[in-house]
């Protein structure tokens, strides 16, 4: 199995930029389809983004399309998620999720078995 650590979160202006950073240990991370989900104040967990495993494949939640973009670097076993333009809304604690499903593109959250612990983002206004 994998372990995932997520980094990079923090305080940030609306308007700002921040990058997050999901390390994997354990197995590869190339063995993953991998994804990006975020759970606000009272509100339930959603998806974000997801990437194949050889990241030639993406896709993005309507709420961060244009904004947000992942990327995987496997050589580093590291899945990023670069947020631009960020908004009061997007403040929550986001969380990498690694996949098997061929269907880890929909963001199904069922289908991810492996979570990291998640880091805060809060965007200011």
């Amino acid at each position: 199995q994998v372990q995932l650590a997520e980094s990079g979160g923090g305080l940030v202006q609306a308007g700002g930029s921040l990058r997050l950073s999901c390390a994997a240990s354990g197995r590869p991370a190339s063995s993953y389809h991998m994804g990006w989900f975020r759970q606000a104040p009272g509100k339930e967990r959603e998806f974000i983004a997801a990437i194949s495993w050889s990241g030639g494949v993406t896709n993005y939640a309507d709420s961060v399309k244009g904004r947000f973009t992942i990327s995987r670097d496997n050589a580093k076993n590291t899945v990023y998620l670069q947020m631009s333009s960020l908004k009061p809304e997007d403040t929550a604690v986001y969380c990498c999720a690694a996949s098997s499903s061929a269907n880890y593109y929909y963001g199904r959250q069922g289908l991810y078995a492996y979570w990291g612990q998640g880091t805060q983002v809060t965007v200011s206004s």
